[in-house]
Parts: structure tokens; sequence; C-alpha cells
């Protein structure tokens, strides 16, 4: 649907729309003004933990005989790889520390540990999904290409697998990823190097995972095989579960091209905050998902340090208050449990659905 005819904004003038706009860029300019050592000794901070955690875990893998040894060292190993994956390499890639200039801990150069190329997620999901948020036929991460979560779009008999879909999708996600990030039309133009990119990466994280570092391990190769292969799976399946839980449970908007029309940069705010979802946590929970469990905050703010969106949440939800616009949010299990239902009852054809729901 266009942003015009979702009720819960409607109420809002044109004068409404751009003070909101307004606020929000006072926000972006306060956060903007007082990044500093505190932020960069963060990142710093988290990127040494990450990498600790990570050769701690594979010397409890490697240097230990116990069922039990080799399970802890692949649950915290699948930490470690969560961490890289969410709260470093996605938030390095969005720019958000590039201010600091530090050539080792910016968009340009960090290449995360999955098999996706950062470069081709950037354009995808920085550009893409980010500037068109939720608009159907530009944002591609609606539905990933292989899902429907909308009505929007039209009903397809393929997506009756879209449940078993959902569940392979979840267990190979950094794959989805680096396919998905590729631009078809754009490979074809450049005679398919994006491919050779993605064919690339994918060795060179194939020959790391199972090649060297087993081969490290000597003797225990098979204990650290089998740990790093079930040690993505934790980190595909956590990291899938954030990502769907930030954008399709019950209540987020999706739009119709014509929203982009003549769309100003408050309305480009509005859709965001209306298409986004976050979900309730603690500060661990906040740092293992990388700070999405603030999702609205990240996408009005991508760019903007992921330390700081619990203290951006502070000012955007009595913004979303004091407008009488939803801020959506809830429990992990909740938030999920919608997106499931949203993923299964759209598997079915809209004349199945609306008999279902009389």
């Amino acid at each position: 649907m266009a942003i015009t005819d979702i009720a819960k904004y409607t109420h809002l003038s044109t004068c409404d729309i751009e003070r909101i706009g307004s606020e929000l860029d006072a926000i972006r300019s306060d956060i903007e003004e007082s990044r500093g050592a505190r932020d960069a000794a963060y990142i710093r901070r988290t990127i040494s933990f990450q990498r600790s955690l990570d050769v701690a875990a594979r010397l409890l893998i490697s240097g230990t005989r116990s069922k039990a040894s080799w399970a802890l060292g692949t649950v915290a190993l699948g930490f470690a790889k969560s961490v890289e994956n969410m709260e470093i390499g996605h938030n390095v890639s969005h720019g958000q520390w590039d201010w600091m200039n530090d050539p080792e801990i910016h968009s340009s150069t960090w290449e995360w540990d999955m098999v996706a190329p950062s470069a081709q997620w950037k354009a995808s999901h920085n550009y893409r999904h980010h500037v068109f948020s939720n608009v159907l036929g530009f944002d591609d991460d609606l539905g990933f290409g292989v899902m429907r979560v909308t009505r929007d779009q039209p009903w397809r008999p393929k997506y009756l697998l879209q449940p078993l879909q959902n569940l392979f999708l979840a267990v190979t996600f950094e794959w989805g990823i680096a396919l998905h990030g590729i631009d078809i039309e754009r490979a074809r133009a450049e005679k398919d190097s994006q491919a050779k990119v993605l064919i690339g990466k994918v060795i060179r994280q194939m020959v790391k995972d199972y090649a060297a570092w087993p081969a490290l391990s000597v003797k225990r190769w098979r204990r650290s095989l089998g740990a790093n292969a079930v040690a993505n799976v934790l980190r595909n399946l956590w990291a899938y579960v954030v990502i769907f839980c930030g954008h399709f449970p019950d209540g987020t908007q999706k739009f119709t091209p014509d929203v982009l029309e003549s769309e100003t940069r408050a309305e480009w705010y509005l859709r965001q905050m209306l298409g986004a979802a976050n979900f309730k946590a603690g500060p661990f929970m906040r740092f293992a998902s990388g700070n999405l469990c603030y999702q609205i905050e990240h996408h009005l703010f991508p760019d903007l340090p992921s330390n700081r969106l619990a203290e951006i949440a502070e000012r955007v939800r009595p913004l979303c208050e004091k407008y009488g616009l939803p801020y959506l949010t809830g429990s992990l299990a909740h938030q999920y449990g919608s997106t499931l239902r949203t993923i299964n009852r759209l598997a079915l054809p809209d004349d199945v659905i609306r008999a279902h729901a009389a």
C-alpha cells in the first residue's frame, strides 16, 4: 500500500511530518557531534573481545577431549561468530565507524567472516534495502526474493513451500545473503564479475573454516571441523531470527512504489518508523544482536554507532507517542511468533486466508 493509505499515518498534517523530520534531524546532529573517544573505545574493545573469544573457543575445542568441552567451545565459537557478524561486520560495513578514520575499522576495508563478500552485500543492503525500505519492487529484502510477506505480493503456487523455504533459509542464512547480494542486471553488464567475486570469497571462506582451522588442530581436526560447521549454523540461525524480528512482525508496513514519487526527507523517516520493529532486550541480548533489537532506530540512522541506539531509542519512542505513531516492540518470542504466523499464512492463496478468517 501507499503511505497515504495507512490509517496510523493519515492524522498527521504536512506540518506535523516536517516537524517529526526536524526533530529526528536534531537527534542525528546531537549524536554526530557527541561521537568521540568513548565510542571508539567501544568498537575496539568489542573487536578485541570477539577475537579473544574466538581463539579461546578454538583452544577449548581442539585442546580437550570431552564432549562437554567440545559443546561449550562450539557454543562460544558460535557466539564469537555472531558478534563478528552483527555487532562488528554489519555495523562497520554500514559506515558507523568511518568517522574514526581508522583504516582497519572502516566500511571500505572490512571483510566479514561469512561467505557473502562485504562489497556486494553493501550494495544490496545499504542502498537497495535501507534507501527503499519495504517498497515493493525496490527493496529486495522483502521476503529475500523467495517468500511472500505481504498481500501486496501476488500469490503464486511456489509460495506453498515457503514454510519449508523459511526453515532452509534460517539454517543457511549466510548463503542466502551471499546469493541475494548479487545484482543480476549489473552482473550481466559486468560479464559475471560479481559471480567471480562471490566464488572467490566462498572458496576463501571454505578453506578457512573447513581446511585451515581443522589443520591447525592436527590430530583433533575432526573436532574442529565439526565445531566450525555447527558454529556457522548457530550464527546463521541467530542472525536470521534477529533480522526477521526487525522486519516482518505484525504491524510492520509495506509500501507500493508510488510512495517514492515525491517523498521528502521527513516522509522517508516516517517510512522507516512504520516499516521496522524492535524487540525487548537486556544488555547481553543487545550486544549479541548487534544492537539490532533497535531496528527502528537503526533504520532511521543506519550509519550512527550501534552503541548509541539505546540512547536514541529513549528519544524516538516519546516522539512516536507525541505524534500518535506506532512504536512496534515486544519480546523476542512475540515478534518471532508473529513473523512465523505471517510467513505461514501468506503461503496460502488469498481466498483461503479470507475463508479461514471468516
